[in-house]
């Protein structure tokens, strides 16, 4: 029991930079309270005391604002970040080093008995405001991004986001196109706010697909104009004017609003 409240105290450090001794995490991380309730109440849970289990879980949802159902299977290091609105459903099982964080729901879509709440595999991430609805299994070390809603099954490894929730598929980017996108990024005063391409942002995923089509549209013309000076030796290949600072000072000035 108390290598197990160990561990649950280790996993708060390792997990949250806010974290600085172990009295204020004991005494101040509802996540951390809310699990120590339900290991209480899934052991009353299994031992058939069913109505005890269910009112120390309303009471722990009372206290920390987390609602986590007796029968739901909880293993090691597992970690709720903030937690306030966080649901777990009776069926659920959840594998060990998981992080959830504030507003998650792992849910049913059926009303019948039975298996009806996700599995989540080890070392899952999932974000704020995610919700997972169904008998379904989350693979191992997979990401849940913010808001998400996950209706199927996710692979192992794999990043999920949106709504419906769909798997982020990496594309090896052609050698040198990333360092022109980043030139051109600059130039135009462009910032995904920090985002990376494992949680994506729909606007600074559009807007760099623009970029990769413009540098695509660049190499062909260039390219004609080889094959034009070619065929005829006459033909003068201008430059073209360049980009003008001030035409993106609008953008500069939207970033503090968009962050």
């Amino acid at each position: 029991m108390f290598e197990r409240l160990r561990e649950d105290v280790s996993s708060v450090f390792h997990r949250d930079p806010a974290a600085r001794n172990t009295f204020e995490v004991l005494t101040n991380y509802p996540g951390l309270h809310a699990l120590l309730f339900h290991r209480f109440s899934h052991w009353l849970w299994r031992l058939g005391l069913k109505w005890l289990a269910r009112t120390i879980s309303t009471l722990a949802r009372w206290f920390t604002g987390i609602e986590i159902h007796p029968g739901a299977t909880i293993g090691r290091r597992f970690f709720i970040d903030h937690g306030m609105g966080v649901v777990i459903g009776e069926t659920a099982v959840i594998g060990d080093d998981v992080t959830l964080y504030q507003g998650v729901t792992l849910g049913g879509t059926s009303w019948n008995k039975g298996k009806r709440h996700p599995t989540i595999g080890n070392g899952v991430v999932v974000g704020a405001g995610a919700k997972i609805l169904g008998p379904f299994e989350v693979g191992e070390g997979a990401k849940v991004g913010s808001n998400s809603v996950v209706t199927k099954a996710v692979p192992a490894g794999a990043t999920v986001v949106g709504i419906p929730g769909r798997i982020i598929v990496k594309r090896k980017p052609v050698e040198g196109d990333e360092l022109r996108r980043k030139e051109m990024e600059e130039r135009m005063g462009f910032d995904a706010y920090g985002v990376t391409e494992e949680m994506p942002d729909p606007v600074a995923r559009a807007m760099r697909s623009l970029l990769d089509h413009m540098h695509a549209v660049d190499d062909r013309i260039e390219n004609m104009c080889k094959a034009l000076r070619k065929v005829n030796s006459e033909y003068q290949n201008g430059a073209l004017p360049p980009l003008d600072e001030e035409d993106f000072d609008c953008v500069r000035d939207e970033e503090p609003r968009n962050q």
